[in-house]
């Protein structure tokens, strides 16, 4: 029912702000083709209709319902509006707020009843000269629609079509939807801390290009990096260090929650990883009673990995962790809590398989669902836990054979900290180097041979910070390459193609730096 009223309001209001208005000359735009607009990702479906509408200081956006998300991407449209070319476009200004020296010009973001839009995150976006209309079934859907038309937006204004400037977009319908559900990159705060203002920069650049998710690998052997209110010691000790003797860093309850939010506001889910048993070092440095090894504990500032581990059959360790997985648990909305358990070299394969058990219990018990790296499929887990593919098709096909979901991160492919090419700046190479073109050029769908494409929730690009201690260095290793990984998770297969994309890619430049990112000038590219 309420999709039908909304609907009726969108009509009578087209129809009201028709009736308003005298008859206006229409403007000459030149011819634009819509199919050539250089999108990433890549829409499902583009018509073009050779027209255009003049962005300009009297557009007006409207939402179909202030009181609702709607509104609040519609405000979220128009600061990016004014950020890219100074206009001030006014949200559900009444008619008569608007100069009427103007021509009918507006966007409207609208909830759908459409069943053609049902499919998750899928939206139509339809520009004619006098208006854009979004139409989605979700917020998170109509979010996506506007990072689309942000991306249409031109870079120069034309100030010879009125008297005052427009930017021209191209006019069509683009009817479009993800592959995957799950998008997602990840930053390891833990070897190197990443304050939240540097977090949030990356939640922005990566909603622009429809990501939705961010992977938090929040404590690792060089450092604990959130706060955990009944285990102070946690951040007071383990949150002091970092590869290279850095002071390192923590968020509070507080600040990470400001994380989510910020995120939410994007619709992107925070998953936040405590990586155990393995890469355990900084948790027991503050609480040694949860070592395993049964060596003496120092801080730990190196790269080296596998050496560490928690008791895996001591009773008091799993109630630290159910007080960890219940504080975290608390503060983070999204569906998710990842529990690392990956390279945990010195525990013993049966501990290890009982740890992974246990603690799956304990994530279940707390509402949420566990996802691991691809190792803890040599447990027996539920099916509805999630397997993260990194280095092991063994364990992938395991984990899908078993029922579980398997997110597709294979390091050879989608690691962001791999070098691009023996001169880079910045990385590793143990898993080879990742040029821009071949990050881009593999398929998620067939990658893993003999995994069905029903079990594959997504892919997730991660990016580990050994190498690197500040937002300009993350980003040299994430963009561009991050931006094929966001094409690769929405667009098919059909509609990937390497020359097609770099040329699209090249035009993402005034972008990047008009947000100051410090992205790497790949070669294959003419930027």
């Amino acid at each position: 029912m309420k999709l039908f009223f909304n609907s009726i309001f969108v009509f009578v209001l087209l129809v009201l702000c028709s009736a308003c208005e005298k008859p206006k000359k229409k403007i000459q735009f030149p011819k634009t083709d819509l199919t050539k607009s250089a999108l990433i990702p890549v829409p499902l479906n583009i018509q073009a209709s050779y027209d255009a509408f003049g962005l300009g200081k009297n557009t007006v956006i409207y939402t179909d319902d202030q009181n609702t998300l709607y509104s609040k991407i519609g405000q979220f449209l128009s600061e990016k509006i004014r950020f890219r070319t100074t206009l001030s476009l006014p949200l559900n200004a009444s008619a008569e707020s608007v100069d009427n020296d103007s021509p009918e010009n507006s966007i409207y973001i609208v909830e759908s009843k459409d069943t053609s839009l049902s499919a998750s995150e899928s939206y139509e976006l339809e520009i004619k000269q006098d208006s854009i209309l979004i139409q989605a079934q979700t917020p998170a859907a109509a979010f996506r629609g506007i990072q689309t038309l942000l991306q249409l937006i031109p870079e120069k204004r034309n100030d010879t079509l009125k008297n005052s400037p427009l930017w021209v977009i191209p006019a069509g319908k683009i009817t479009d939807r993800p592959t995957f559900s799950y998008r997602g990159t990840m930053l390891d705060v833990a070897r190197h801390f990443f304050t939240v203002e540097e977090v949030k920069k990356y939640i922005d650049l990566i909603a622009y290009y429809k990501l939705n998710v961010l992977h938090l690998h929040l404590t690792d052997d060089q450092g604990w990096r959130i706060e955990v209110k009944s285990w102070p010691k946690l951040t007071e000790i383990g949150g002091k260090t970092e590869v290279g003797g850095g002071a390192g860093g923590f968020y509070t309850q507080s600040e990470y929650q400001e994380i989510v939010d910020y995120a939410a506001e994007r619709f992107i889910t925070i998953i936040p990883e405590i990586d155990m048993p393995g890469h355990t070092n900084a948790a027991s440095l503050s609480y040694p009673f949860l070592n395993g090894t049964g060596k003496p504990l120092k801080s730990y500032t190196g790269t080296r990995v596998g050496f560490s581990s928690f008791d895996t059959r001591k009773d008091t360790v799993y109630s630290f962790l159910d007080d960890v997985i219940r504080e975290i648990a608390a503060i983070t909305p999204g569906p998710y809590i990842h529990i690392g358990g990956d390279e945990s070299f010195v525990t013993k394969k049966r501990d290890y398989k009982y740890f992974v058990e246990k603690v799956e219990a304990i994530v279940q018990k707390h509402g949420k669902n566990m996802i691991g790296w691809d190792e803890i499929a040599e447990a027996k887990i539920s099916s509805q836990s999630i397997a993260q593919h990194w280095r092991t098709v063994e364990n992938a096909l395991m984990a899908a054979k078993n029922g579980n979901k398997v997110i597709l991160s294979p390091a050879k492919k989608a690691y962001l900290d791999m070098k691009y090419d023996s001169l880079s700046k910045y990385g590793l190479d143990w898993a080879g180097h990742i040029t821009v073109d071949s990050a881009y050029i593999w398929n998620p769908s067939t990658f893993v041979e003999g995994l069905p494409l029903e079990s594959i929730l997504g892919i997730e690009a991660p990016l580990w910070s050994e190498t690197i201690s500040n937002s300009s260095e993350m980003e040299y290793l994430a963009f561009p390459r991050v931006i094929g990984y966001a094409e690769l998770g929405w667009s098919t297969p059909e509609n990937r193609n390497w020359e097609d994309y770099k040329i699209r890619l090249a035009k993402q430049r005034s972008f990047l730096e008009k947000n100051d990112v410090n992205f790497y000038r790949s070669p294959l590219v003419e930027w």
